[in-house]
């Protein structure tokens, strides 16, 4: 088997080891006799089409840059979406999933609305780690460090990834975190996230592989002593 993933503008959105998402779904995939094909896309770069998509944070400045990049490419990503392929993106990527991110000061960025939703700045930063409980993983949890001012609002057909147990979440006000939508995620978890939760990384690498072998496919058993130690020491933890 082989799957394709993408990493989208790795040089402006890359804060707090959001790389480590990228080499988790490689390596989880490696060790499993699962060739990858993998291709940076940077600014100016054609977008072609691909299994699963990544795209990390970054500060304001990053976004301004890659947002109107990213515009550019709405209606293919659109497609894409709409096709069962699979979409990560983590803080400020996030944020660009949705349809607008309003910095605390400047213009309004327009995201590519691959998830019904908007985000606004927010007076407060959220700093510290998170726990969150879901209903579609087995571990039911989510870790991760989150370290936004953005306030995430979820509208329509989208839902969160799950209920903050530990945390602030998407506005600190409503109790969730992240959102998803078909095959598109997103979430403020950095940290890395995937390296913690590798059950979410299997997750997204089985759903790819729906994607481009049009049938369900359950992936061969790691052993992940150590990450779920990780994942398991970090539950509940605030700071």
């Amino acid at each position: 088997m082989e799957i394709s993933i993408a990493h989208l503008y790795p040089k402006l959105l890359n804060l707090y080891g959001d790389m480590g998402n990228i080499i988790t779904l490689k390596k989880r995939c490696e060790w499993r006799g699962i060739s990858v094909k993998f291709e940076e896309i940077g600014v100016g770069d054609k977008i072609n089409e691909h299994d699963l998509y990544f795209i990390g944070g970054g500060q304001d400045k990053q976004q301004q840059e890659v947002a109107s990049e990213l515009y550019s490419n709405k209606n293919f990503l659109t497609e894409e979406r709409d096709r069962g392929t699979v979409f990560l993106g983590i803080c400020g990527g996030y944020q660009l999933f949705g349809h607008y991110y309003q910095p605390f000061v400047g213009d309004k960025l327009l995201g590519i609305s691959l998830m019904d939703a908007y985000t606004v700045a927010g007076k407060k930063r959220f700093i510290g780690n998170v726990t969150v409980e879901t209903d579609f993983l087995t571990p039911q949890t989510l870790v991760g460090f989150e370290n936004h001012s953005g306030l995430t609002y979820l509208q329509g057909e989208t839902k969160p990834l799950g209920k903050i147990v530990v945390g602030n979440g998407n506005n600190g006000q409503d109790a969730f975190e992240g959102g998803r939508y078909k095959n598109v995620f997103g979430t403020y978890l950095h940290g890395s996230l995937l390296p913690k939760n590798p059950h979410f990384a299997d997750y997204l690498i089985e759903l790819a592989l729906e994607k481009r072998y049009g049938e369900k496919i359950k992936l061969s058993k790691l052993d992940d002593e150590i990450e779920l130690k990780t994942h398991n020491s970090l539950i509940g933890k605030a700071y």
